[in-house]
């Protein structure tokens, strides 16, 4: 476990099995948040790339501007407590569990990956902290939000997402720029399970024939089968419900096997919005789909993206990253909007407000927002949206 206090940007402190810190370090009205997501394991690279730079850049950002402001008139600064969860939903159970109760943190910013956020769901309502979900896809947000009175969801259900990518490959059907043979693979955890399913049936419901279907675990090394199997199958479209190690790998094997130049549509899922995806790929991948996207071009983007290299020495990726951000400003507004740090008043601001954020404006419907990105397309070296849910201004035409 670690922890690292971001306001002051200092190196993160490693001690055996307990996070540790100076009591001169921080003042004693600091506001102290937690966070428990992946520096090991399978989810480890994209946690790296859409959750923690963004927490960095948010504490960095607040802190600069002297911290949150509260009703006493004075700005409080933010302390940033951190744990690595190892990519298991057990230590993510445990490691929010201590941040509640060990640690006393005022808020927990919600852990990376829909897995990990439907395992810590009730821990969080039990405990009495907002959860404002950014990596957690999944038709069950009705049903959570109508269950747990303080968790939030902002990066789309699995039924619209599927959806984007089936619609606009129904669209090319409709234009003959697609045939209608798919080969489909996933994740087998509850992030590609649930989106491979839901594709199924509008995959078939707009004519198309699965040639080729599989899944595979998390931990897969090797990816070769998959697509020499979804190769032999002939097909028109390859579309993957991937995480990151896995979308890089099946990306890697398609270009050398020809697989990508054969078929008319190759998606992927996660880490395909990524700046590594691009630079590892360069042009070959100028055409592919992916999950999500942004406008690239949008003045909100252009200046959050350039505060992100200037402060992690990185590029945010090209869908979550911008959202988990979002998020971190949505908390901060809503506590600022209460005056205190009363989790109950302000869990209920969330609910009753709007907020102001790089995606724009947000409100919250059933605890949920309505508007996002669905399918992006790399065009010439950046990832733009080309099919949304809801309205989402600056949506680019695929090429």
């Amino acid at each position: 476990m670690k922890l690292k206090t971001l306001s002051t940007l200092v190196g993160a402190v490693t001690l055996a099995g307990a996070a540790v810190f100076s009591a001169s370090a921080m003042a004693e009205d600091t506001i102290r948040i937690g966070a428990a997501a992946p520096k090991t394991g399978p989810l480890a690279g994209g946690a790296a790339v859409t959750y923690w730079p963004n927490v960095e850049l948010w504490a960095h950002q607040v802190n600069e501007r002297g911290g949150i402001l509260l009703n006493d008139g004075e700005r409080h600064p933010v302390e940033i407590i951190e744990y690595d969860d190892r990519t298991n939903p057990t230590e993510t159970i445990r490691a929010v569990q201590r941040l509640a109760t060990s640690d006393g943190v005022d808020f927990i910013i919600p852990p990376y990956g829909t897995g990990m956020a439907l395992a810590t769901a009730p821990i969080f309502d039990r405990l009495g902290y907002p959860m404002i979900n950014v990596t957690a896809i999944t038709d069950q947000t009705d049903a959570l939000t109508a269950r747990y009175d303080g968790v939030f969801f902002t990066l789309g259900k699995t039924t619209p997402l599927a959806q984007g990518i089936a619609r606009l490959a129904a669209d090319m059907k409709a234009n003959g720029e697609v045939g209608n043979r798919l080969a489909m693979v996933n994740v087998a955890d509850a992030f590609g399970i649930e989106l491979a399913e839901a594709a199924r049936g509008i995959f078939e419901e707009e004519g198309f024939d699965i040639v080729y279907s599989t899944s595979y675990p998390p931990t897969i090394q090797d990816v070769t089968p998959i697509i020499n199997s979804a190769q032999d199958a002939d097909p028109d479209l390859f579309v993957a419900f991937s995480y990151p190690p896995d979308t890089f790998a099946l990306t890697e094997q398609a270009q050398v096997s020809g697989l990508m130049d054969e078929v008319d549509v190759f998606y992927t899922a996660v880490a395909n919005a990524f700046p590594a995806y691009r630079n590892r790929f360069g042009d070959g991948i100028d055409g592919v789909y992916g999950v999500g996207g942004v406008n690239p071009e949008d003045p909100a983007f252009v200046e959050y993206k350039e505060a992100h290299m200037a402060v992690t020495g990185a590029e945010p990726d090209y869908w979550a990253s911008a959202v988990m951000y979002s998020s971190l400003q949505v908390l901060e507004q809503a506590i600022e909007g209460v005056g205190t740090l009363d989790r109950q008043a302000v869990t209920e601001y969330l609910k009753n407000n709007s907020f102001d954020t790089v995606m724009g404006e947000w409100t919250f419907n059933n605890q949920q927002i309505s508007n996002y990105w669905t399918v992006g397309q790399w065009q010439n070296g950046d990832f733009y949206g080309v099919g949304s849910f809801g309205d989402m201004e600056g949506t680019a035409d695929p090429m």
